[in-house]
């Protein structure tokens, strides 16, 4: 199996590419449904793909946000993308991922320049989560780990209760044969935040419409981290928040909204047993 979540095809629309899914991209909600990892890899790459056409190297991508309003299907999509405004010091791109002539997801990423910060003090969190150790073992076929507090790091056997979460993830390719881009990764993974902020005693009972990343750098390497900060839930809503780290530190924030979708709850430690991927979060 391809380790990357799609192919490319040509087909006869304006951009002449199609992204067909490979098995890496299956979710965990059902049979024939995309993760969301996939989904927004797709549209990070078109997204990124256009800034750098319009030959801006220079900016930054500082904010990323995500809408899923109807499952993506293991079938093939195209993703178009559209400039709101450019400017000198921002660049506003919306993307749109379609399945045979309809939306099923779409993302807005903001684009900065980058300049000298002002010297004055200004309060900051102060958030500084500890990756897993370099040697950490990790299964050839995942792609992360997860911690708990009071367990440490490993394995989604380990991490199906009610504590507080962390997930460590290593890169992806979006497309297979491609070198994926530091902003790909990070848009892409930003939404294992479904399982930093919604998974319990129960496995994932949550199902996540959204995420928004916002980031102040890329990150360093082809890892990165979540580390949860507070969730809040209601009537079956939860909305969560995350600090995204590296080996370097903390570089940005992340929020999820979530579903109630017990029905169909996924249970990572049947995942893990069954060779599966763990705990996709669409």
């Amino acid at each position: 199996m391809s380790h990357a979540y799609f192919r490319t095809q040509r087909n006869s629309g304006a951009d002449g590419e199609e992204l067909v899914p490979l098995p890496w991209s299956g979710s965990g909600w059902g049979e024939g449904h995309m993760r969301g990892l996939a989904v927004s890899g797709a549209l990070a790459r078109a997204t990124e793909h256009t800034v750098t056409a319009l030959g801006r190297p220079e900016l930054l991508p500082a904010r990323w946000t995500l809408d899923m309003f109807r499952p993506a299907r293991m079938q093939p999509c195209v993703a178009s993308v559209t400039v709101v405004r450019e400017s000198k010091r921002l660049c506003l791109v919306d993307a749109v991922l379609s399945q045979d002539g309809h939306p099923v997801a779409r993302a807005s990423a903001l684009f900065l320049s980058p300049s000298e910060s002002p010297a004055g003090a200004v309060w900051s969190g102060g958030a500084q989560p500890e990756p897993p150790p370099s040697d950490t073992a990790m299964a050839a076929d995942q792609d992360r780990l997860y911690y708990s507090e009071g367990i440490g790091w490993g394995d989604p056997a380990r991490a199906q209760h009610s504590g507080r979460k962390q997930v460590w993830h290593r890169a992806v390719p979006v497309v297979e044969g491609e070198q994926i881009t530091p902003f790909q990764f990070a848009a892409g993974v930003a939404d294992v935040m479904n399982v930093v902020s919604n998974l319990g005693a129960d496995g994932l009972e949550f199902i996540n419409p959204d995420v928004t990343l916002a980031l102040v750098r890329l990150p360093r390497s082809m890892e990165l981290g979540f580390a949860a900060t507070d969730r809040v839930e209601r009537d079956g809503i939860s909305v969560g928040s995350a600090v995204v780290f590296d080996r370097e530190g903390v570089f940005g924030t992340a929020t999820v909204c979530g579903l109630a979708n017990a029905q169909r709850a996924v249970d990572l430690q049947a995942f893990w047993t069954n060779g599966n991927q763990p705990g996709a979060s669409r």
